[in-house]
């Protein structure tokens, strides 16, 4: 069960890092206005050429369109692709827009959180994590019954506390790994963890002391990717590549159009991963239909 779990968690985690090195993609459309954009990334990856090809594709079109005056004065907006690309973006002196993309909601607050008021409101985000909402709405699924939840927050999420708690979920806040062990040992009257990406609850060696915990309890663990659910968590509610962009490229259409840039948002296009194995153990049926629960992406307009 717990043969991939370093693995799994490392590449779920690495949403939550920042790495050091960056290069950068300028995608220059034709001429609109002397306004552009730019793809920022941090690799040259397999998975981040896959992301830029996307989104080039979705957002060449968006700016072609606009041939006229645009309604709002800043001409560069920034898609950042990774938490790395997004710290050197913040760091720029420019007059433009930010989106970024495939970073947690826990970094893109950090970094934020470190510039002025009126910088802060031109940057918006695309979480890489899914939505507490979508996630609790699948325990209800799975479940079928009312289900004690509970969450571990640390430091950097405790800004979800007041979300998690107008859903009734049981909130713990840890400080420290022995203040994790300890809250462990408190949460046995509950029947389902819900995970958040938060690096000091979840590195890899926390997951596998509060996975262990949980099974031996008979505890589901919600995870916060495919590759946690993989790794032994019962299950998710994940997007893809696809998924996250498309709902990029709604925002920067909006913003091209109008001038509005929305607030950070929770991904809006999500499918389900379930670890059957996990749900037999726990004694969870899974119904077709929770397999299949998902919000896909619209249907293409001809």
């Amino acid at each position: 069960m717990f043969r991939l779990m370093r693995t799994g968690l490392l590449a779920a985690l690495a949403l939550a890092t920042s790495a050091h090195a960056f290069t950068t993609r300028d995608v220059k459309p034709e001429p609109v206005q002397g306004y552009r954009f730019q793809i920022v990334t941090t690799d040259d990856s397999a998975i981040t050429r896959r992301i830029v090809d996307d989104i080039t594709r979705r957002l060449v079109p968006v700016f072609a369109v606009f041939r006229t005056e645009l309604a709002q004065h800043r001409r560069m907006l920034y898609v950042t692709v990774g938490p790395a690309a997004l710290r050197d973006v913040a760091q720029r002196r420019c007059d433009c827009v930010v989106v970024s993309t495939f970073t947690s909601s826990q970094v893109v607050r950090s970094i934020l959180g470190t510039l002025p008021a009126a910088r802060a409101a031109m940057f918006t985000a695309v979480y890489a994590e899914p939505a507490p909402a979508d996630q609790l709405r699948l325990v209800a699924l799975l479940y079928r019954r009312p289900v004690r939840v509970a969450a571990i927050l640390g430091p950097d999420t405790a800004f979800l506390r007041p979300l998690l708690e107008n859903e009734h979920v049981n909130v713990l806040q840890a400080d420290s790994d022995e203040n994790i062990n300890r809250l462990l040992g408190q949460i046995g009257q509950i029947d389902v963890l819900l995970a958040l990406p938060d690096s000091a609850v979840y590195n890899p060696e926390h997951f596998r002391n509060i996975l262990l915990s949980a099974y031996r309890k008979k505890q589901g663990v919600i995870g916060f990717s495919a590759d946690m659910v993989k790794a032994g968590a019962l299950a998710t509610t994940y997007s893809e590549v696809e998924d996250i962009n498309a709902q990029v490229a709604e925002i920067v259409a909006s913003y091209v159009a109008g001038g509005e840039l929305p607030a950070p948002q929770f991904p809006r296009y999500f499918h389900t991963i379930v670890n059957e194995g996990v749900a037999r153990s726990l004694d969870v049926e899974v119904p077709d239909h929770v397999r299949k629960f998902a919000r896909p992406l619209p249907a293409r307009q001809p």
